[in-house]
C-alpha cells in the first residue's frame, strides 16, 4: 500500500483531497496540515505498507504489535529463501539482503560488492540479486548514462542501487525503534537520507514508474529520473527541508527539463523550474 493508501486506512480521506490539490496548483498546504501529513509520513515509515499491517495499526495503533508482524514477515523471507535456494545461495541470498540497509546508510547509496564481502564480486552475488528482486523482497534502480528516451536503452548494468519493497521492514530489519522514526532522532542521520529515497522508490514504483538514477563524471548525483507525461523528468530527494541541490542545478543546465521535482519536508511550490513536494505526497507524483 503506497501512503495514500495508508492515509486512507486511516480515515484521512479529506486530507488526502487537499493534499491531491496542492499538488495540483502548488499552493502550500496549512501549516497545521502540513505538520499533521508529516507525522502521517513517519508513521508510515514506521508501519510500512503491508496491508495486514496497516490495518492493524489502523485498528489498535500499536507499534509493538506492528513489529511482531513485521518480523514474522521478515521470517517467512528467510524461510523463503531456504526452500528455493541451495545451501551455498541461501547463505550469499541472505548476505546481500542483510547488506541493503548497510547500504542505504551509505553518502553514495550505489551498490557495491565489496560491502557484502571483502573481495566481493558480482559473479559471486548476482544470482542473490536476481532472486531477491524476481521475489518481489528488493527492486534495481540502474543508472542511466545518457538522459534520453527510452531510459532502458542507456542504462549502465554494472551501476545499480538497490532497494527494499516496503518501509516497515526496512526499519524492523534495522531494529529501529519506532519513536526513533516517529521523532527523527539525531542517532539516524547516516540513515534518514536512505529511508527518505527508498520510501520515494516505493511510491513511484507503486505508481508504475520506472526508475533510473543519473551521475555527472564529477559526482553530481540525481536520486531518480522518471519518463512523466512523456517528459524525462528529474526527481531530487531531500530527508529535511534543507533542499540546497546543487546536483539538480547541474542536471537542469545540461539537460534543460520541462521541470524538476523536489521531494523534501518543505511545503508545496514551485520556483525555478523547480516544483517542491513535500515528502507525504510522493504519491500523487
Amino acid at each position: 500500500m503506497d501512503m495514500e493508501e495508508f492515509l486512507l486506512a486511516l480515515g484521512k480521506d479529506e486530507l488526502v483531497g487537499r493534499i491531491r490539490e496542492c499538488f495540483e496548483t502548488d499552493t502550500p498546504l496549512p501549516s497545521a496540515l502540513h505538520d499533521a501529513a508529516m507525522r502521517f509520513y513517519r508513521q508510515y515509515l514506521a508501519v510500512g505498507g503491508m496491508p495486514e499491517c496497516v490495518m492493524q495499526f489502523a485498528e489498535t495503533g500499536d507499534y509493538i504489535f506492528i513489529r511482531h508482524l513485521q518480523d514474522t514477515i521478515l521470517a517467512s523471507y528467510l524461510n523463503d529463501m531456504s526452500k528455493y535456494n541451495n545451501l551455498n545461495e541461501i547463505k550469499k541470498t541472505r548476505l546481500v539482503y542483510d547488506n541493503i540497509t548497510v547500504q542505504l546508510s551509505k553518502k553514495n547509496t550505489r551498490f557495491q560488492y565489496k560491502l557484502v564481502k571483502k573481495g566481493g564480486r558480482a559473479s559471486e552475488f548476482e544470482n542473490a540479486i536476481e532472486w531477491l528482486t524476481l521475489s518481489g523482497i528488493v527492486s534495481q534502480v540502474y543508472k542511466v548514462e545518457q538522459i534520453k528516451k527510452p531510459l532502458e536503452n542507456y542504462r549502465d548494468i554494472d551501476a545499480f542501487k538497490i532497494y527494499v519493497s516496503d518501509l516497515g521492514l526496512l526499519c524492523a530489519k534495522k531494529d529501529l525503534a519506532a519513536n526513533d522514526i516517529l521523532y527523527m532522532v539525531k542517532e539516524l542521520d547516516d540513515f534518514k537520507g536512505g529511508m527518505a529515497e527508498n520510501y520515494v522508490h516505493v511510491q513511484l514504483s507503486i505508481n508504475g514508474y520506472r526508475t533510473y538514477y543519473w551521475e555527472s563524471e564529477r559526482g553530481a548525483e540525481i536520486d531518480f529520473v522518471i519518463q512523466r507525461d512523456g517528459n524525462l523528468i528529474p526527481v531530487e530527494v531531500k530527508s529535511a527541508d534543507n533542499t540546497r541541490a546543487k546536483s539538480l542545478k547541474v542536471y537542469m543546465q545540461t539537460f534543460h527539463p520541462a521541470y524538476a521535482i523536489k521531494l523534501s519536508a518543505k511545503n508545496f511550490g514551485f520556483e525555478d523550474g523547480k516544483k517542491t513536494v513535500p515528502l507525504y505526497a510522493a504519491f500523487c507524483i
